[in-house]
């Protein structure tokens, strides 16, 4: 239903899974800001000068009455980058056990796993199979695992889930960050800021250049530090919940 008053505009609601944290705060929506990316030769110009808004109804809105589609391209040519797996943090601890942090784009995580982390950090739980679902479900999937090895062996079977964060998507425009978190006893180190980094890298290789997240307000500066600006031209998130 459109109002008198502001009959020119249109406003989408779409319905949306939203999480809560402990104390029961709505998480609002922050906007990457590709401007802090110009030195990146990979992006366009153009999109850097567009505004989130317009960047988003790009995809959607022609001024012409005349819509031309482009033929499809080669599949060769749509090839997306394959999964990333490398070692981010290395260090040897007091006994002599060798650490790595192995950040992982590859989507393997076990839904058992995820759960006992989720237990970690106080996340209310929820059903396995949705787990399951999500994750299945998911554009990409980046975790950090803690693998222990002592000095002059390979790594032993002690791989440890300590950081996911996942992303929905379009596959073309647009990806929304979900589901960020790190175990507690991994707090503090950097680990949050480099798997955010590195999934939103991910993202801008795929051409995806409007990233989204929910936040918790007590992490909202956290997350503005890395470049998302909460409510980008005064755009606001709007949820719809059913009514029982």
């Amino acid at each position: 239903m459109q109002s008198s008053s502001s009959s020119s505009s249109l406003c989408a609601i779409v319905p949306v899974d939203c999480i809560f944290n402990g104390s029961n705060q709505l998480a609002y929506p922050c906007s990457f800001n590709l401007g802090l990316l110009k030195g990146s030769r990979n992006l366009k110009v153009s999109r850097l000068k567009a505004g989130f808004w317009e960047s988003i109804r790009s995809g959607l809105i022609k001024n012409n009455s005349t819509q031309v589609i482009e033929p499809l391209s080669n599949p060769q040519e749509e090839e997306e980058p394959l999964p990333e797996e490398f070692v981010l943090v290395e260090k040897t601890l007091p006994d002599g056990t060798i650490e790595q942090i192995i950040f992982s784009s590859g989507g393997d995580v076990d839904v058992y796993d995820l759960q006992a982390l989720c237990d970690k950090v106080g996340w209310p739980r929820r059903p396995l199979s949705k787990l399951a679902a999500a994750l299945r479900n998911s554009y990409m999937v980046a975790t950090l695992h803690s693998v222990k090895k002592s000095a002059g062996e390979e790594a032993n079977n002690n791989k440890k889930l300590i950081g996911m964060a996942r992303a929905t998507s379009d596959h073309a425009f647009n990806a929304t960050i979900w589901d960020v978190l790190v175990d507690p006893s991994y707090q503090g180190q950097g680990l949050g800021k480099a798997l955010i980094e590195k999934i939103i890298r991910a993202l801008l290789q795929r051409d995806i250049g409007n990233i989204t997240l929910f936040a918790d307000s007590k992490v909202v500066e956290f997350y503005r530090n890395l470049g998302f600006q909460p409510d980008p031209e005064g755009i606001k998130g709007m949820f719809w919940y059913p009514r029982f």
